[in-house]
């Protein structure tokens, strides 16, 4: 029952791997159907993905039939997903205490933008919020620039994989002992986690990293550069090994500058300067060339018509057509389990009928041997 990305992507990765999820929508529908782009008739792209190998039910929650409902589905649930805001599930009459009195294995996954307690707890949680907060708009952007945040929903989506790992350590711990609990994933700690020894560095010697552009504090070089021919490349020197090989390529093998990585990071302006310049002077095949000799680390800046013409992402098969939609292919390749997108987001549904219109999904209230597999197997 949770709406636009973070809580909806933890129960897509659940369902790509076999999970039986319930999409419960309130009256109007999930925001991402109407998100972004889309066909001319029908839902977003959007809502194609996030709501892939979902079933779908609308309920209304402040009605008693609503709430009822509610209930019964989440009496054979393994998992409940939530994003309200910390309270509305309570002030629904489905807080977690009410819910483990009638299934004591369930699993609640709340998923808010600043946890379900503290200062900020009760603030509107957006992405955005968060990425400021966290500390990582602070180190996007250019040196002389102002701060960005990310083009993508990057923190809703990485949210979303914290959230389906700990329902899995969630559900693993109520397989063996029968009790399920209480998970707080939240946007704004799980972007923080990505700030590495940074908080260390500042507790420990006072530094803040500046903002770099491309570049790393203790990777050098390491960004973007344009070739003669106007293709933009990235580069990685971060073993020292490749690093030696980069440096010998453009010529400067011997120059003490550079000889360390703390030298390197001690001269990160000439260092990138003298590599802009090398790879400014030659087009995108001379550097391509170059670099695989030295067997360094380049890759080509990618559009998304580049994607779509790589063979390495046709050979993957990382890109695949779901009932009329281009979407990414499940994260996770499991050898004896794999994964698998058995169809995209389906239309809002308004009835008992809409859980049933999905080949190979038994009634909900069928009382058969599928329903105890289903209590069991989750």
């Amino acid at each position: 029952m949770s709406t636009v990305v973070a809580g909806p992507a933890a129960a897509k990765y659940l369902a790509d791997f076999g999970a039986d999820v319930i999409k419960v929508e309130a009256p109007q529908g999930d925001p991402t159907r109407r998100m972004g782009w889309g066909p001319e008739v029908g839902d977003s792209f959007f809502w194609s993905i996030l709501g892939r190998n979902k079933r779908c039910v609308t309920l209304d929650l402040k009605t008693p039939e609503g709430r009822n409902r509610m209930l019964a589905l989440i009496d054979e649930a393994h998992v409940l997903i939530e994003n309200f805001r910390p309270g509305t599930l309570e002030r629904l009459g489905l807080s977690p205490a009410e819910l483990h009195e009638r299934n004591r294995r369930l699993v609640v996954l709340r998923v808010t933008g600043f946890g379900q307690y503290g200062s900020y707890a009760l603030r509107p949680g957006f992405a955005t919020l968060a990425e400021s907060l966290s500390g990582y708009a602070a180190l996007s952007g250019e040196p002389d620039g102002k701060p960005l945040l990310p083009p993508i929903a990057i923190t809703d989506e990485v949210a979303g994989i914290v959230g389906a790992f700990a329902v899995l350590a969630a559900v693993r711990h109520a397989d063996q002992t029968g009790e399920g609990q209480v998970i707080d994933v939240n946007l704004l700690e799980t972007l923080f986690q990505l700030m590495g020894p940074l908080p260390a560095a500042y507790e420990a010697t006072g530094y803040q990293q500046p903002r770099l552009g491309s570049g790393l504090p203790w990777t050098v070089p390491r960004g973007t550069y344009q070739c003669s021919d106007g293709i933009w490349v990235s580069l990685s020197a971060t073993a020292e090994t490749v690093a030696q090989r980069l440096l010998e390529m453009i010529g400067v093998g011997d120059d003490d500058r550079f000889r360390t990585s703390q030298d390197r990071m001690e001269n990160r302006e000439e260092l990138e300067a003298l590599v802009e310049a090398w790879i400014g002077q030659r087009t995108y095949d001379e550097v391509e060339s170059a670099f695989g000799a030295a067997d360094a680390a380049l890759a080509r800046v990618y559009t998304m018509e580049d994607i779509f013409a790589d063979a390495h992402f046709a050979d993957r098969e990382a890109i695949v057509e779901v009932d009329g939609v281009a979407m990414q292919n499940v994260v996770a390749r499991m050898s004896r389990t794999p994964g698998k997108i058995r169809h995209a987001g389906l239309p809002q549904g308004f009835n008992q009928e809409s859980l049933n219109t999905v080949s190979g999904w038994p009634p909900l209230d069928d009382a058969d041997d599928s329903e105890s597999d289903r209590k069991s197997d989750p």
